[in-house]
């Protein structure tokens, strides 16, 4: 349990922890743009076409327009030429710059369907018993044809880490925390230590805020593609954890931009018609999500509404990830 000293100081902390992370009024000033695959690593592969190559094209396209319509905002790229970034650089690359955001770009597949015709019988001709008693059977056997033909799947989908994935966005969180990497840390803020349970409370309440961050950012571009007529087969989870999604301390998605095994979607991904809608279609939806974001917002001096007013609950919370953090760091020894 922690005194009633600590749990001052914790809140205390904590409330100055949740001032640094609100940030200027500005709600984007960072948006990292990521082209999936490149060089060796191909992605998927189409009749003609590789999804690298289409990413490539999606991504350039959309830092254009972002670059037209918020000039202010900073844009960092994980790839601008057919190079292959490992995920972990291109999330190290993304924490280090302090991504406020980060937009991953794709292409789908989806594989042949397999087909079983029935083409006739064949008829099979066997002998059962010996000498006298041997008799000829004779019966017929279906014959079949197996084949198989493109799949017709086709749409958008765009994605956000796993909520099974969460600890390890709590991890994310807490190395590579944006406040860390001021120049006047010290002088600002003070000692604070990313082990304490202040800390991991914030973490976890950033956690939960970027997961809702995501989600809704990965709703509007759905809805954005559905508007100019694309199928949109919705905002989802990955069931096996994206990397570069829950490796990233900030709101992240992964944008499943149409499917490259279907041949009238792969000549509408490498076309620039297809291609420039798509990225208005991600811009128009970040124009929507930061009008969100300043709805969200709260001025710096009611931060301390997301803390209980009488401290009760954030005692018992902090209690609780201190005591969950002891038994981490027993079954660790």
């Amino acid at each position: 349990m922690l005194n009633k000293s600590l749990i001052l100081v914790s809140l205390f902390s904590l409330s100055s922890l949740l001032f640094s992370f609100a940030g200027p009024k500005r709600v984007l000033r960072t948006i990292v743009i990521d082209a999936g695959h490149g060089g060796k690593d191909v992605g998927a592969r189409g009749d003609y076409s590789y999804e690298k190559d289409i990413c490539l094209g999606v991504a350039t396209k959309l830092g254009e327009e972002i670059a037209r319509t918020a000039p202010d905002i900073k844009l960092v790229f994980t790839r601008t030429s057919d190079s292959y970034p490992e995920l972990h650089a291109r999330a190290k690359q993304a924490n280090q710059s302090k991504g406020d955001l980060f937009i991953s770009i794709h292409v789908n597949s989806a594989p042949p369907q397999q087909h079983k015709e029935f083409v006739g019988n064949k008829t099979v001709v066997s002998y059962t018993g010996k000498g006298k008693k041997r008799k000829k059977v004779t019966r017929q056997v279906p014959q079949y044809r197996y084949y198989s033909t493109p799949n017709p799947a086709q749409g958008t989908e765009t994605y956000i880490w796993g909520a099974h994935k969460n600890e390890d966005k709590e991890v994310a969180m807490r190395e590579n925390a944006p406040m860390l990497a001021e120049e006047n840390f010290q002088q600002n803020y003070g000692e604070v230590d990313v082990n304490s349970a202040d800390f991991i409370a914030l973490s976890l309440l950033k956690t939960k805020q970027y997961f809702k961050r995501s989600a809704t950012l990965a709703g509007m571009v759905e809805e954005e593609f559905a508007r100019v007529g694309r199928i949109s087969r919705g905002q989802r989870q990955r069931q096996v954890g994206i990397w570069v999604l829950q490796a990233t301390a900030m709101p992240s998605i992964l944008v499943e931009t149409g499917y490259i095994s279907n041949r009238e979607e792969e000549d509408y991904l490498n076309s620039e018609k297809g291609q420039n809608e798509i990225a208005d279609c991600i811009t128009l939806a970040l124009k929507n999500y930061m009008g969100w974001l300043e709805k969200q917002q709260l001025p710096a001096q009611n931060a301390s509404v997301m803390l209980d007013k009488d401290g009760t609950a954030t005692k018992a919370f902090l209690e609780q990830v201190a005591a969950d953090e002891a038994r981490r760091q027993k079954a660790a020894r």
